[in-house]
């Protein structure tokens, strides 16, 4: 008898439920968070699907073999009270990298076109040509080179933008010069658009603050340098952010991730016209890759194959 898989995601109607159960090929699904009278103990329960799920859930699973992330992501497992020893698998898959692809590539053309400025005129009613240099002339900065980084990376050559990149590791990247962990500072120096992608651990933390953005090469032509940030939210520090549009070390931002979520309605960040932000919306998860990508997982395990994407719990991702 198969084991089922229990989720712990809160879906905002049945019908994503509905569409992950229909990848599962049959398989029992437990929504934890379907108002039913669940027991306090899962025995027989291998499985495990979840994001941000509850402090004590995995005290209830005394049988977990292997647990899924519903993204990229996995600190928000890391927070957890009780993690037991099992694999760890985040998801990846094309439609995950395309849409985060595609938010970061319209985030650089939005600032690179003065988009925001083009808004406000149209507002004002205000034909009025602004100075537009070409993508060429921009260099964009990416730390964090994964799956994500490196999609983005191709994508942005492709727009015509000059791009480098930073690691952790300094690993190399085909077509792209990157940077690593002690080579930061000539990295911010070269950047007019840093793009944020890193996983968040005890180094990431707060990596994103005044210091670096102090670093970074302004354009004169657009609102820069430009901050944007689709990783975690917790490896920026807001404060520095708010002051640094005020002071204007930062010329404009783009913001999908935040400190605290959902963002404060009197958070000062909603109320800057060069600040672009979306709710944490740049790569949703597609349901039905993810029940498929699951589903895949959980056959190679059980067939004796290696799961794939499994975290390295020693650097947190």
């Amino acid at each position: 008898m198969s084991s089922p898989l229990l989720i712990d995601i809160k879906f905002e109607n049945s019908r994503k439920f509905d569409r992950l159960r229909s990848t599962l090929g049959g398989r029992e699904v437990i929504d934890i968070n379907d108002g039913g009278g669940h027991p306090e103990t899962f025995s027989g329960v291998h499985y495990a699907l979840v994001w941000k799920p509850d402090g004590k859930l995995f005290t209830r699973l005394p049988d977990l073999r292997v647990l899924f992330s519903l993204g990229a992501g996995v600190d928000h497992i890391f927070q957890s009270d009780y993690l037991p020893d099992v694999p760890i698998v985040r998801f990846v898959d094309h439609t995950l990298t395309t849409r985060m692809s595609e938010w970061v590539c319209l985030q650089c053309l939005m600032h690179l076109r003065q988009q925001r400025n083009y808004d406000r005129q149209q507002r004002e009613r205000l034909w009025q040509e602004l100075p537009q240099p070409q993508a060429s002339d921009i260099t964009v900065g990416i730390m964090g080179l994964g799956e994500l980084g490196r999609d983005a990376a191709r994508k942005l050559k492709t727009l015509g933008f000059n791009v480098i990149g930073w690691s952790r590791s300094g690993r190399p990247v085909d077509g792209i010069e990157v940077f690593g962990a002690g080579r930061l500072d000539p990295f911010l120096s070269r950047t007019h658009m840093l793009v944020g992608l890193l996983p968040l651990t005890s180094e990431t933390r707060g990596i994103f603050n005044r210091d670096v953005f102090s670093k970074l090469h302004r354009h004169e032509e657009i609102a820069s340098p430009v901050f944007i940030n689709a990783g975690r939210g917790g490896s920026q520090v807001e404060a520095d952010i708010i002051a640094c549009l005020e002071d204007g070390t930062l010329g404009s931002v783009s913001l999908d991730v935040f400190e605290q979520e959902p963002l404060a309605e009197d958070s000062p960040l909603w109320g800057f016209e060069q600040a672009i932000l979306t709710p944490h919306a740049a790569a949703v998860s597609d349901i039905e890759a993810l029940g498929h990508y699951v589903a895949r997982q959980i056959a190679r395990f059980e067939a004796g194959e290696a799961l794939e994407n499994v975290v390295d719990r020693s650097l947190g991702y």
